[in-house]
């Protein structure tokens, strides 16, 4: 196969129609090859199809997971996913209402494993079938600093509504809750912000 990609214009995100002999790769999607690839994808996923991608993503997904609870229709649910993405996560979980802000995901829910959770028994119990260790992330009382703790590798963060935090019935199934340390006056920080610090934290020890 001799691959010629479409040299991007300067001002320009992705690449442009295929060049060259045609693309005999298999992951290759031919609308993307005819027209162009402007995804926010990495490079090396120009012109794969999304099933291609998630394909390839599912080889080496990670076994942290994350839950959001979606009582309202919170503009950060979007944005937790998008980093979940980052973060390759094994599943990401709605639990509550079925349709959720997608506007920040700036749709990388395509790559991930979505899953829904009508009411918290039913999220509970697919998480314990599964050996998964649920950790909820909110700063209220018996909280433990994130910082001094060593998150399971088979867990799942559980992040609450902007401004409500988790509600008193989840926080109840959770084996711990962990609080991330501020320095500054305001009592809370944004839910999206607070997701991609923990998410991290987990990676910090158990990233590949």
């Amino acid at each position: 196969m001799n691959e010629q990609p479409a040299e991007p214009a300067p001002d320009e995100v992705g690449v442009g129609p295929w060049l060259g002999e045609p693309s005999d790769d298999p992951r290759h999607d031919p609308e993307l090859l005819a027209h162009g690839d402007r995804r926010n994808v990495l490079d090396r996923y120009r012109y794969w199809s999304v099933e291609a991608i998630v394909a390839d993503l599912d080889q080496r997904r990670h076994g942290l997971h994350v839950a959001i609870q979606n009582w309202e229709h919170d503009f950060n649910i979007g944005s937790i996913v998008r980093t979940a993405n980052a973060f390759n996560v094994a599943g990401v979980h709605i639990l509550g209402r079925r349709r959720w802000n997608r506007r920040g995901a700036m749709v990388t829910d395509r790559y991930l494993h979505v899953h829904h959770h009508g009411d918290v028994d039913a999220f509970t119990d697919w998480l314990a079938e599964r050996r998964i260790v649920l950790i909820g992330v909110d700063n209220v009382p018996g909280s433990v600093p994130l910082e001094s703790v060593e998150l399971p590798q088979a867990c799942c963060l559980l992040f609450g509504a902007e401004g409500p935090g988790l509600t008193p019935e989840v926080q109840q199934a959770c084996a711990a809750i962990v609080a991330i340390t501020q320095y500054g006056s305001t009592r809370s920080i944004n839910a999206g912000a607070a997701a991609a610090i923990a998410m991290y934290h987990w990676a910090l020890r158990w990233a590949r």
